[in-house]
């Protein structure tokens, strides 16, 4: 993984174009790329959408992807550190014992 974040700096990095990488700028292009991911389903079902839309759904959740390691990046945020801290939170919040086979909210699983 380190590599990949490496080489995704680097293509950064090549252009010039950390400067525009604030973490406001970082942040808004992380929730269009977002949307983009979220429009190819848009009006069809999920599995219609998948079939149809399958090469562009990988490209723009890598957009996703690629804005999430520069915005870590920016603050200086460890990913696998990050991951595993909300990892642990959701373990508290999601038990086994109570979250499995549930769609349910944490607060109200029973």
């Amino acid at each position: 993984m380190l590599e990949l974040i490496e080489e995704v700096k680097r293509f950064r990095d090549d252009r010039n174009w950390k400067r525009f990488h604030n973490a406001k700028d970082l942040a808004l292009s992380l929730n269009l790329e977002a949307s983009e991911l979220l429009e190819n389903f848009q009006w069809i079902g999920s599995k219609e959408a998948v079939e149809k839309n399958f090469d562009n759904i990988q490209d723009e959740l890598a957009d996703v992807l690629i804005y999430s390691i520069l915005f870590a990046d920016e603050l200086n945020l460890n990913l696998e550190e990050i991951i595993r801290k909300k990892l642990a939170k959701n373990e508290e919040k999601y038990p086994i014992n109570k979250a499995y086979d549930s769609n349910e909210k944490y607060n109200k699983l029973k």
